[in-house]
C-alpha cells in the first residue's frame, strides 16, 4: 500500500510566490508551437524538474490527420513610419506578430499595410494574440486606440524570421509508482506572454511535479509540456502502445485567476477522475462549477476523441474565452496572482490524494457489525475527540466494505468527506477489522 498522505499545510504564500516568480521568468519569451522560444521554456521547465526529458519530432511527421509544421523562429519585427521610429515593435510585446508570420520586408503605405493589421475595437487598449499555424501569412497586432491614430505615410515594414524544417519540441516526465496503471498531468506551453493561458498550467504543472517526485505512489503519474493540439496529437500517434495505462487524467490551463474552480468532465462523464474531482470540490467548501465534456477547448479534446477515449478532464479557474483578457495583452503578471495558483495547486493536490487512496476493501465480519468498544473504537455518537476515527464514518466503511465498493463510492453514498472515510478504514484496517479485497 502507498503511504502517500495529504500534504501537510502548504505555506501557500511561498509556494504561491515561488510559481508567480516562475511565470515572470517565462513570459518574456516568444513561444509558439515549434521553435527555440518552446525549447528554451522546456529547458527552463527542466531546471526544477531534472528528469524531464525533451523530445522532438521532425517536420513533415504524420500524424493520424495532421502533419508536424515546419519550425518557426523569430528574431526581430518591426513597422516604422517615414521617421524611422518603430511604432510597432517586436521587442516591447512578442503579441506584435501574428505568430507563424511568413519573413517579410517591404515599403507600402497604410491602405496596404492596413490588411495586416489585427486589433480588438472593444479593447481597445489591449494587443490581441493571433496565430497563423497553418497557413502562410504574416501581419502584426495593436491596440486598437493606435491603429485608429495612425497617419497616411510610408512604412517600412520587417518580420526577421524562418519557417523551414526542423521540429516540434515536447517535454515529458514520468514518475513511477508502485502499479502500471498511470495518471496523465498534461498542460500547453507554446502561447507567447500569455499567463493565465497557459502559464499558470506550465507552473502549476511543473509544482505539482516537484510535490510528488519523492513521494512514494500507488499510481505512475506521467506529465506532458506540450504545444496545444498537435502537440497532445503527435505524442498520442507514438504512444499508442502505453496509452492504455492511464486510467485518470487531467489538463491543467488557465489556474492562475480569481474565478471558481471548474471542472470539465472527460467524454465518459462518470469516470473515477471526474467523481474525484467533483468530491474535492464539494467537500472544499468554496463555490464551484462542473460542466459536462463538450468537443471544444484543450487537448482533452484529443485524449478523449473516440479512438482513445481516456478518462481525461480539465480543472481550471475561468474557462477559456470567459474572461476579458482572454488572448490579450491583458492576460499579464498583474491578472494571475499566487493566492490563486496556491490554491489551483492544493485542489490538484487533494484531487491526487483520492486517486492515491481510493482502493477497496472486504470487511472480515459481513454478519452483523463488529464491536467496535472492546477495540477501543467506540466513541458513541457524540463528536469523537480531535484525531479519532469518526463513528459514522467508520459504520460506513464497514457496512460497504464488500469488495464492491470503494472508499470514494462509500464517501459519496455518505456524504461524508474522502478524508474522513479514509481515517475510519486506516482505523478499521489497524484493528483487523477489514482487509484489501485483492487479497
Amino acid at each position: 500500500m502507498t503511504v502517500f498522505q495529504r500534504p501537510v499545510p502548504m505555506d501557500s504564500q511561498d509556494i504561491g510566490d515561488q510559481m508567480h516568480a516562475f511565470i515572470s521568468d517565462l513570459y518574456p519569451i516568444c513561444r509558439s508551437i515549434t521553435g527555440n522560444g518552446l525549447r528554451e521554456t522546456l529547458r527552463r521547465v527542466a531546471e526544477l524538474l531534472p528528469g524531464l526529458v525533451i523530445g522532438e519530432v521532425p517536420s513533415g511527421t504524420r500524424v493520424y490527420d495532421w502533419t508536424v509544421p515546419k519550425e518557426w523562429n523569430i528574431r526581430d519585427a518591426y513597422v516604422k513610419n517615414s521617421r524611422d521610429e518603430r511604432i510597432i515593435d517586436f521587442r516591447k510585446s512578442n503579441l506584435h506578430v501574428v505568430g507563424y508570420s511568413v519573413p517579410v520586408r517591404a515599403t507600402m503605405k497604410l491602405t496596404d499595410l492596413l490588411p495586416h493589421l489585427h486589433s480588438l475595437p472593444d479593447r481597445p487598449d489591449w494587443i490581441p494574440y493571433k496565430t497563423s499555424y497553418y497557413e502562410e501569412a504574416w501581419g502584426f497586432c495593436l491596440a486598437h486606440s493606435q491603429l485608429t491614430r495612425l497617419p497616411e505615410d510610408e512604412y517600412d515594414v520587417c518580420i526577421d524570421a524562418e519557417l523551414k524544417n526542423g521540429h516540434l519540441s515536447y517535454g515529458e516526465l514520468c514518475l513511477p509508482g508502485a502499479g502500471r496503471n498511470e495518471v496523465l498531468i498534461s498542460c500547453h506551453c507554446c502561447h507567447p506572454s500569455l499567463c493565465n493561458d497557459n502559464l499558470s498550467g506550465v507552473a502549476v504543472a511543473t509544482f505539482l511535479a516537484r510535490e510528488l517526485s519523492d513521494l512514494p505512489l500507488r499510481h505512475s503519474y506521467r506529465f506532458l509540456f506540450i504545444p496545444g493540439t498537435i502537440g497532445s496529437i503527435a505524442w498520442l500517434s507514438m504512444n499508442e502502445s502505453i496509452v492504455s495505462r492511464i486510467k485518470h487524467g487531467l489538463v491543467v490551463t488557465c489556474v492562475g485567476d480569481s474565478g471558481v474552480m471548474t471542472y470539465k468532465r472527460s467524454r465518459r462523464g462518470d469516470a473515477e477522475i471526474d467523481r474525484t474531482v467533483e468530491h474535492v470540490l464539494r467537500h472544499s467548501g468554496e463555490p464551484f462549477e462542473v460542466e459536462d465534456f463538450a468537443p471544444y477547448g484543450y487537448d482533452e479534446r484529443q485524449y478523449c476523441s473516440p479512438g482513445f477515449d481516456l478518462p481525461v478532464g480539465s480543472l481550471r479557474r475561468t474557462p477559456h474565452g470567459r474572461f476579458p483578457e482572454y488572448h490579450t495583452s491583458g492576460d499579464d503578471l498583474a491578472f494571475v496572482r499566487p493566492e490563486h495558483l496556491a490554491d489551483s495547486l492544493s485542489k490538484y493536490l487533494a484531487v491526487i490524494h483520492v486517486l492515491e487512496h481510493n482502493v477497496s476493501y472486504v470487511s472480515r465480519n459481513q454478519k452483523c457489525e463488529p464491536q467496535l468498544g472492546r477495540r477501543g473504537l467506540y466513541q458513541s455518537m457524540a463528536e469523537p475527540p480531535q484525531g479519532a476515527p469518526d463513528p459514522m464514518a467508520m459504520l460506513w466503511v464497514l457496512n460497504l466494505s464488500d469488495g464492491r465498493h470503494s472508499l470514494l463510492d462509500i464517501a459519496d453514498r455518505a456524504g461524508i468527506e474522502f478524508g474522513v472515510i479514509k481515517r475510519a478504514a486506516d482505523a478499521l484496517l489497524t484493528s483487523e477489522l477489514l482487509k484489501l479485497a485483492s487479497e
